[in-house]
């Protein structure tokens, strides 16, 4: 079943993942990712259907244009092939709970219900993540046109899960995280303006939304695991002098892979911490 579920799940996040490398070069363009259809951006030439299977297309045409011969970038596949892994781990996390870990649902009651609406609302998080880190790599930004309407997007998702599990509290934590991460992110962006940008802020109330949906560990995690990890590789820059102290350092991506470590493991490593420190 564990099998089924990542393989369906990993194709459809590759075709996904097929329309995230259309976003990631458009959307910072300021180019419609509607029309005009897919080109060869050497020779303009239109791409076939047959020519836009995810990965499969791009190892039979050997990376190359099937009309010029220009090479095509290996990134092309390789977000494809990303997106479908995370598609597969997060659809078989959202399923390997029955009752996806809030109490007082059983597999008697709305267990199927919840799981399908938790899995919409996070592999629409999952498919945003990889637009907006490989975006704010490429550009340092972190544009609004997929920010701002995740939080409407998110809010009515999870607003919907809470209700059918019977548990609206979670809708009171969600809120509290967003606003907790925003007020946080803000107060540096406006003590450290060149540190910190505001899509950096907005960016963060949408993780907070997700990571206090979850609960206290997932959002504790969340929050501090991006200023570890993007500080621990800022420190791998400057000792391999790959970086100086002023170079600006893309913080989107940082922050989305800690968020995704809280979602997967928020509790555990909330526990485990506390159990260090005899807490728990």
């Amino acid at each position: 079943m564990d099998s089924t579920i990542a393989g369906v799940f990993g194709i459809l996040g590759a075709l996904i993942g097929s329309f995230l490398n259309v976003v990631i070069y458009r959307i910072p363009a300021g180019r419609s990712i509607v029309s005009p259809p897919s080109s060869c951006s050497s020779c303009g030439a239109r791409i076939r259907p047959y020519d836009n299977i995810p990965v499969v297309s791009w190892l039979v045409l050997r990376g190359k244009c099937r009309d010029c011969q220009a090479p095509i970038s290996p990134r092309y596949p390789m977000v494809e092939l990303g997106t479908g892994v995370v598609f597969a781990i997060v659809a078989l996390w959202v399923f390997s709970t029955a009752d996806f870990g809030w109490a007082g649902v059983t597999t008697n009651d709305n267990t199927l219900a919840i799981q399908l609406i938790a899995l919409v609302a996070f592999l629409y998080l999952a498919a945003i993540s990889v637009a907006l880190a490989m975006i704010d790599l490429d550009t340092h930004t972190l544009p609004n046109k997929i920010l701002l309407p995740a939080y409407p997007v998110a809010a009515v998702l999870l607003t919907a899960a809470a209700l059918v599990a019977g548990e609206p509290g979670r809708v009171l934590t969600a809120l509290i995280g967003a606003a907790a991460l925003f007020g946080l992110y803000l107060a540096l962006a406006l003590i450290s303006p060149g540190g910190m940008g505001l899509g950096d802020v907005k960016l963060a109330g949408l993780l907070g939304l997700y990571l206090g949906y979850l609960g206290w560990g997932p959002l504790i995690v969340g929050a501090f695991g991006a200023f570890l990890l993007g500080g621990v590789f800022g420190l791998i820059l400057l000792a391999t002098h790959k970086a100086k102290r002023r170079s600006g350092i893309p913080f989107g991506p940082w922050m989305l892979l800690a968020a995704w470590l809280g979602v997967f493991f928020g509790d555990q490593i909330a526990i485990g911490y506390l159990t260090l420190y005899g807490l728990a």
